[in-house]
């Protein structure tokens, strides 16, 4: 005897099917932090210095802050980027630190009060290295990752030291798909700042593009270990590391596990848009549909022009039937 399944089965179904095959995106957006001292001459904390913040590279934003009793700052809701970092208190400038603030983990400036210039030799250098990184970061943001990969490669030549030039040349290569060069890089970033988590994702999405599930999940694991302070600083606790391995769960088919990663991704960062849409797809497949509902509502009022916010729409209106 044939059984028939009614069509409110299939539709489920359907879901189901649909929720483990939806491409997931390898990142959210997210914002950086700039924390700091700022001291005396005599090495002593600075209470009421301004602080200030300007985005450098032909970007013309502002923010400032007061350093308290300790001379201590914290700025979050940074824009990913280069800024110039100065102090000011009783007609008194600080030197200025030049930072390449990012998502995860925060930019550190010391900052002293009437301190004195660099040497023209270093001044020229710091110049050189600045000019050849920004033309890597708009070669890449172009999409010429060859040529971003050159200027990266040659200001890493200015200052081997730069962790930042080769997780940049990591991810050009990674855009490129040569996977092994951009192992390579990324390797190379943390050899040299060992709580690089940016640098451990970057690890962990090209192995999960190579499906070395094991290894990915190893790499986001020393992420969320490399960035859960520094984010947790910033009060929103490591959402980006956690929603990375929700992904990787995702893809390996743990996705009980991957749930688990998703649900802590939205209780860090209630505002991380991709991580409520992941929530909703795992709780579709299964079965639990009204929640699922009101996830893809909550990423819809983040983000409404979202990459799946036309996925998001079309499930919102099947499951409120």
């Amino acid at each position: 005897m044939i059984r028939r399944v009614n069509g409110r089965s299939l539709w489920l179904m359907a879901c189901a099917a649909f929720a483990l095959a939806v491409a997931i995106p390898a990142a959210a957006q997210s914002t950086g932090m700039v924390r700091g001292v700022v001291l005396d001459a005599q090495g002593q904390p600075v209470d009421g210095a301004k602080i200030n913040i300007d985005m450098t590279g032909g970007t013309n934003r502002h923010f400032d802050t007061k350093s308290n009793k300790k001379g201590e700052f914290v700025q979050i809701g940074l824009p990913p980027g280069q800024y110039a970092v100065t102090a000011e208190k009783d007609k008194q400038t600080s030197n200025t630190a030049n930072l390449n603030v990012r998502i995860a983990a925060p930019a550190e400036a010391r900052l002293v009060m009437g301190a004195g210039g660099p040497s023209k030799e270093v001044a020229a250098k710091a110049a050189e290295l600045k000019k050849v990184f920004e033309e890597g970061v708009a070669a890449s943001r172009a999409g010429n990752h060859d040529d971003a990969i050159a200027k990266f490669q040659a200001a890493a030549a200015i200052n081997e030291k730069c962790f930042d030039c080769y997780y940049n040349i990591g991810f050009s290569y990674s855009q490129k798909k040569d996977y092994d060069k951009a192992e390579e890089a990324y390797k190379k970033a943390t050899e040299l700042k060992p709580d690089y988590a940016e640098a451990y994702n970057g690890l962990a999405n090209i192995y999960n593009a190579q499906r070395k599930f094991d290894q990915a999940a190893a790499a986001s694991q020393k992420a969320m270990e490399a960035g859960g302070a520094a984010a947790g600083a910033a009060g929103g606790g490591n959402a980006d590391a956690m929603f990375n391995q929700g992904v990787i769960l995702w893809n390996a088919g743990k996705i009980a596990d991957a749930k688990k990663q998703f649900e802590a991704a939205v209780a860090a960062n209630p505002s991380h848009a991709e991580a409520h849409f992941q929530l909703g797809m795992a709780l579709v497949n299964e079965g639990n549909l009204p929640k699922a509902a009101d996830e893809f509502e909550t990423y819809l009022k983040l983000a409404p022009n979202g990459p799946n916010a036309t996925q998001a729409k079309a499930l919102v209106a099947q499951l409120k039937k």
